[in-house]
C-alpha cells in the first residue's frame, strides 16, 4: 500500500542550537534524525529539515493580503480552530514577535480563517491557520 501524501521542506538556518530550542520547545515538534548540520522534524505528519546555512534565510518581500503585508516566501500549516489558539497562546508565551497577531481574516466568507505569522530564529517566516469551516480550504 503507498504511503499517505505529505510533504517535504528543507529550509535554511543559521544556528541549530536556536532551531532546536524553537522547533522543539516553542513549537513543540518532535525531533527525528539530526547530524551537526541539519535536523529532521515531524511537523505534523510532514518532514520539515533545517539545514545550516551561513546567513540563514534571505528574505524576499511581502505582499498585500487582507490589509497585511504578508512576508514572501513563508510556509506553514493548517490547523483546526482549537489547535491554532492553543499554538498562538504558546506562540505568546514563549515571547514570540509576530510578524501579523493571530487574528480572523475574512468574516463571514466562505474562507473565514484564523491566521497568524512569525519568523523563526533564522528568520524563515511561517504561517499557520485554520480555517472555520475546513472544506472551504479552495473556496472560490
Amino acid at each position: 500500500m503507498p504511503a499517505r501524501p505529505s510533504v517535504h521542506l528543507a529550509i535554511p538556518v543559521d544556528d541549530l542550537a536556536a532551531a532546536r530550542q524553537f522547533y522543539g520547545e516553542v513549537l513543540g515538534l518532535e525531533q527525528g534524525r539530526s547530524t551537526d548540520h541539519w535536523i529532521d522534524w515531524n511537523l505534523h505528519g510532514h518532514q520539515l529539515v533545517t539545514h545550516v546555512v551561513r546567513g540563514g534565510a534571505t528574505a524576499v518581500g511581502t505582499s498585500e493580503v487582507d490589509g497585511h503585508n504578508v512576508p514572501i516566501p513563508h510556509f506553514g500549516l493548517l490547523l483546526a480552530p482549537r489547535q491554532f489558539h492553543v499554538l498562538a497562546e504558546r506562540l505568546r508565551t514563549a515571547g514570540t514577535q509576530f510578524v501579523i497577531e493571530p487574528y480572523l481574516r475574512f468574516p463571514d466568507q466562505p474562507a473565514e480563517q484564523w491566521t497568524m505569522f512569525f519568523l523563526d530564529p533564522a528568520g524563515n517566516a511561517l504561517e499557520f491557520k485554520a480555517f472555520s469551516d475546513e472544506t472551504q480550504v479552495f473556496a472560490r
